[in-house]
């Protein structure tokens, strides 16, 4: 997977990975609407 530290998605930031495993990634964002930290859940691309 691709590592989505510094990048941004809709208004949030990702700034740190929190975890990662067969279901995806887990990451802290923060929301620049709300000014605060949430968390994002990428998951993997479907294999075919």
């Amino acid at each position: 997977m691709t590592s989505w530290i510094g990048k941004s998605i809709a208004h949030y930031r990702v700034t740190t990975q929190i975890g990662a495993g067969g279901m995806g990634e887990v990451y802290r964002a923060n929301d620049s609407r709300l000014g605060r930290d949430v968390a994002i859940k990428v998951l993997p691309e479907r294999c075919t």
